[in-house]
C-alpha cells in the first residue's frame, strides 16, 4: 500500500478512529482539512441496503444541485429546426444532428459531458449506443436527457444538474461540490442529494436503507456520516 501524504495524514488526524458524525459536523470537519494544490471536488459515496440485480430495486435519478457543481459542463444537444435554435440560445456547446452523431462514430469525438435529445432524434442518436452508453452519456426519458424542452434541459445541465445511480456493488458515487464552496453550500448540496436517493427508496427494499454513507475530497480521508443524524433518513 503506498504511503499516505503529510497533507493526507494531517487531514486524518482530525477525525475521531470509529466515529459517524452528523452531516453539518462532517462538512465542518472537511473544510478543516489542509487545501490542496487545486480545488478538490467534494464526492459522497452512499452504500445502500439494495440489491441491483433486481431491476424493481435499481436506484437511479437526477436532480439540480442547489449551488451547483462548481465545474463547467460541455452539453450537446440533437435536435433540428426550431428545437436547435432553442438549444443554441439557452448556452448548449454544441447542437447538431446526423453531423455530429457521424463525428461522433468516425472520429470518436467525445469533448462533451452531457447529452440531451429532442424526441424525434432518438433513432440517430441510438446508433451510438455502444459508444455512449459504456460512458454514462446515453439520453435517458426517465433522466431529463431525452425532452421536446430541450432548452430547460440545457439550463439545468449548465446549473448543476447531476445523475445518480447506485451501481453493481449497492454504492452511489456523486460529486456535489468543490472544496471552495462555503460550508453551507457543501451541507445543501448534500442534503438535497440524501433526499433525492431517500424519495427514491424502492419499495421492494427491505431492512436498513442508508447503510453506510461517506463524504470526502478527491485527494482527502473519507468522513463517516451517520445516517441516523438525517432527518429523513429511511430505516
Amino acid at each position: 500500500m503506498a504511503k499516505q501524504g503529510k497533507r493526507y495524514r494531517e487531514a486524518q488526524a482530525k477525525l475521531e478512529a470509529d466515529r459517524a458524525y452528523p452531516l453539518g459536523e462532517a462538512v465542518a470537519t472537511l473544510v478543516s482539512f489542509p487545501l490542496a494544490k487545486f480545488d478538490e471536488s467534494v464526492e459522497l459515496a452512499i452504500n445502500l441496503g439494495v440489491d441491483p440485480r433486481h431491476a424493481d430495486q435499481m436506484v437511479r435519478g437526477a436532480l439540480v444541485l442547489p449551488h451547483g457543481t462548481g465545474k463547467g459542463v460541455r452539453v450537446l444537444v440533437f435536435a433540428k429546426g426550431e428545437k436547435e435554435k432553442e438549444a443554441r440560445e439557452a448556452g448548449a456547446d454544441f447542437v447538431g444532428a446526423e453531423d455530429l452523431a457521424k463525428k461522433i462514430q468516425e472520429e470518436s469525438w467525445i469533448d462533451f459531458d452531457r447529452v440531451i435529445a429532442s424526441p424525434d432524434m432518438m433513432g440517430v442518436v441510438g446508433r451510438l449506443g455502444k459508444i455512449l452508453g459504456p460512458r454514462g452519456l446515453m439520453p435517458n426519458p426517465k433522466l431529463g436527457t431525452v425532452t421536446a424542452d430541450v432548452a430547460r434541459a440545457v439550463r439545468e445541465q449548465k446549473a448543476g444538474k447531476i445523475e445518480y445511480r447506485v451501481d453493481k456493488s449497492g454504492i452511489i458515487h456523486a460529486s456535489i461540490g468543490r472544496r471552495s464552496f462555503q460550508p453551507q453550500q457543501i451541507f445543501e448540496n448534500a442534503s438535497a442529494l440524501l433526499d433525492a436517493i431517500v424519495r427514491a427508496k424502492p419499495a421492494s427494499a427491505k431492512g436498513v436503507y442508508l447503510k453506510k454513507i461517506s463524504l470526502s475530497t478527491t485527494m482527502g480521508p473519507a468522513i463517516r456520516i451517520d445516517p441516523a443524524s438525517l432527518a429523513k433518513a429511511a430505516a
